[in-house]
């Protein structure tokens, strides 16, 4: 089994000439990808999200809003009542992001401790979206007490020194198609620190395609790429990084793991 730990099927494209929903989702079944997250990120989307992935019980959700996302603030209200919906496994994605949106940075914060606090609430573990932004991601997510719950930093390009401090927090590293670009050498450095038990491996479908899928549209089936590159990087048969980081997932995200009888 291999999970998609990370992935936006809501924002495939949907035109004549694409594979539909169904057989992007049945491409990944037959790469051995059994489960994925599709993630939330702006909160006027997570409805429609929500019915498109009604009918696939291999799709678990989360309830949240992207950084970059956040111009508007946040009606908290609203994201607590969608992270009643027994698909949604997640708050977020959340976070800060300096690199493109440096001018939000007092919105991104205020809107970050909000959905920290949510997730404590709720009990329901985070999935961080980080840029340009890591003493503050840190530091926030101490104060917030976000070690009561755990998460993710998802789409991992930082440094050691980070994974290192949200390891300490109880929050797991998720490494993307980034990892197999040739540019990514400090991050293959920081992805063969990881310990077993805090790896998980995404997609961010339909961005971040994997060599050798660089420029196409990225689609769950290519974690399995990402999968086999990591496993080569760190020394590991596949298989057994593909049965660790499923059971990652389970231990993370526990009420998918209740969702699937685990």
């Amino acid at each position: 089994m291999l999970i998609d730990s990370h992935c936006h099927l809501d924002r495939l494209k949907a035109a004549p000439d694409q594979p539909t929903l169904e057989h992007i989702l049945a491409s990944a079944k037959a790469r051995g990808v059994d489960y994925m997250l599709c993630v939330n990120v702006r909160q006027q989307g997570f409805e429609s999200m929500r019915d498109k992935m009604a009918a696939f019980e291999q799709v678990f959700l989360s309830s949240g809003v992207h950084p970059l996302d956040v111009k508007e603030g946040l009606d908290v209200g609203q994201i607590r009542h969608f992270a009643t919906d027994p698909k949604v496994v997640a708050i977020g994605e959340t976070g800060l992001d300096y690199f493109y949106a440096d001018e939000t940075k007092l919105l991104q914060q205020q809107c970050f401790e909000q959905q920290i606090t949510l997730a404590v609430d709720v009990n329901k573990p985070l999935i961080v979206h980080t840029r340009d932004a890591r003493e503050d991601t840190i530091n926030m997510l101490k104060q917030g007490g976000a070690d009561k719950v755990g998460g993710v930093l998802h789409c991992f390009t930082e440094n050691w020194e980070m994974a290192k401090a949200a390891i300490d927090l109880g929050f797991y590293i998720s490494v993307s198609g980034i990892v197999t670009f040739k540019n990514a050498g400090e991050l293959r450095s920081v992805i063969r620190k990881v310990p077993q038990d805090r790896l998980l491996v995404e997609t961010d479908s339909p961005y971040l395609a994997p060599i050798p899928h660089r420029g196409q549209e990225n689609q769950p089936a290519y974690v399995r790429d990402v999968a086999e590159f990591v496993a080569e990087l760190r020394g590991e048969r596949y298989e057994d990084l593909a049965e660790y980081t499923s059971n990652n997932f389970f231990t993370l995200f526990k009420d998918a793991a209740r969702l699937v009888g685990r």
